[in-house]
């Protein structure tokens, strides 16, 4: 059984059993919510997968749940489907970060794509975060000069350029890198340079 869950909501209880037939015959899990305040009730942030929503429901409408999901925390790839899409409503979702919008009447193999690249982009993010979560553990073990080393090679400088600007030995940079790969089990300067620009951009 896939660990990958389609979280579909939407009031209409004919589109909810047709969507989840259409998913399941496709291969996914489903959870099916018949509003937004059910899904946010029922919903474990930990669990992956990706949304699929309608965007006018009562009393709390689609754009509503994105925001309050933006303001949770909560990165979940949403996608939208509506049967009163309008430029103005697709572009505030996109803003408040929906992964797609999708007008009804829905073509299933539009919809099926959407959420094979909704599910991707969520294994993908899930696995950079966690990845993130360890190098920032393995990294807060380096001294004060060494970060800032690691910061210099993340730039591409050379030894020598990053000796000179430091005012210190070519030996001692040597050294400095030699112990910064043993702290980040990093094996190449490839792999180094790669965790060093994932720990910059990881910065708030």
């Amino acid at each position: 059984m896939t660990d990958r869950t389609v979280f579909l909501v939407d009031d209409d209880e004919a589109v909810r059993n047709g969507l989840s037939f259409l998913l399941r015959a496709a291969g996914h899990g489903v959870d099916a919510f018949p509003s937004a305040a059910a899904f946010l009730a029922g919903y474990d942030p930990a669990r992956r997968g990706c949304l699929v929503l309608d965007v006018r429901m009562p009393r709390m409408t689609g754009l509503e749940l994105q925001h309050e999901l933006n303001r949770r925390g909560w990165q979940i790839p949403a996608i939208f489907i509506t049967g009163h899409g309008t430029v103005p409503i697709a572009i505030a979702a996109m803003k408040a970060g929906a992964f797609d919008f999708i007008e009804k009447p829905l073509q299933q193999e539009v919809l099926l794509e959407s959420v094979d690249r909704a599910l991707r982009w969520d294994t993908a993010t899930r696995d950079e975060r966690m990845e993130l979560t360890a190098l920032t553990a393995q990294a807060a073990s380096l001294t004060a000069r060494e970060r800032e080393i690691l910061d210099l090679v993340a730039t591409g400088e050379p030894n020598k350029l990053i000796a000179r600007r430091l005012g210190i030995s070519y030996r001692t940079v040597e050294q400095h890198r030699s112990r910064i790969m043993e702290k980040l089990h990093a094996r190449t300067t490839a792999e180094v340079i790669r965790m060093a620009i994932l720990l910059r951009q990881g910065k708030p």
